[in-house]
């Protein structure tokens, strides 16, 4: 949900601007519009982590014969998901997030 949307409240329909408003709507597109160059306060700093997906690391394997395969069989219709392997998964996923707080 987005801050100050009401979803009671259904969102205002544009209307086509009058010809005597077109060019004050245009004068307030123009001194509105998106800065080119970024203000000093718009920095942001990336994780560590998400450096370390960005710089290609270690935990980022890539296998696209797999990617291949797996693809293949998809549009084959032969793709078959093994519904235990994935729970196992999870719980073993949970379970690292857990021991690491």
């Amino acid at each position: 949900m987005k801050i100050g949307n009401n979803p009671e409240k259904p969102a205002a329909l544009p209307t086509a601007p009058s010809p005597a408003t077109a060019t004050d709507a245009s004068k307030t597109q123009a001194s509105t519009a998106i800065p080119s160059t970024a203000d000093a306060s718009a920095k942001i700093a990336l994780s560590s982590g998400a450096t370390s997906l960005i710089s290609g690391g270690s935990n980022t394997e890539f296998d696209a014969e797999k990617v291949a395969r797996i693809s293949q069989s998809i549009d084959d219709g032969t793709f078959k998901i093994n519904a235990e392997v994935i729970a196992d998964k999870l719980i073993s996923n949970a379970q690292e997030l857990l021991v690491k707080k």
